[in-house]
């Protein structure tokens, strides 16, 4: 498969996985407010079906095809400021998917002690790890 290919899937992944993670924390918003047996079921499916379908296959979809994209020049990638950069910025994005993944087992297990305004604000962290990953790969500043 040429270059140009691999890196439309990993950008293609890339969208996919973020749209996942912006939506994801937004459905905790809704669910840390929901008062009711039924919403809460509901936003249990719904937060299940978007990491487990969506998220993580995304996720891995990314990495894989960023790996596949770095293996065409791998010294030369390794070399650069920026990209270092970004793989410490994608080593925290990884992290974050993961805490999601650990809220949403709280709230399945029935256990969610935090308040929609932390969700909020929560819901913001991949915005800036988008900005940094994009700024390092379009602008490379060192």
């Amino acid at each position: 498969m040429s270059r140009e290919w691999v890196e439309a899937l990993h950008i293609i992944s890339l969208v996919c996985w973020f749209a996942a993670l912006f939506y994801l924390p937004r459905l905790f918003v809704y669910h840390a407010t929901a008062d009711d047996a039924l919403s809460d079921e509901r936003f249990k499916i719904m937060e299940r079906k978007l990491y487990r379908g969506i998220a993580t296959p995304a996720m891995i979809a990314t990495i894989g095809f960023g790996l596949w994209l770095a293996s065409f020049a791998t010294e030369h990638y390794l070399a650069q400021g920026w990209f270092k950069t970004k793989l410490v910025l994608v080593a925290l994005l990884i992290a974050y998917h993961f805490t999601c993944r650990q809220l949403m087992r709280q709230f399945q297990a029935g256990r969610n002690t935090r308040k929609h305004q932390f969700y909020r604000w929560f819901n913001e962290a991949p915005v800036l790890l988008l900005f940094g990953i994009v700024v390092m790969v379009v602008v490379k500043p060192y």
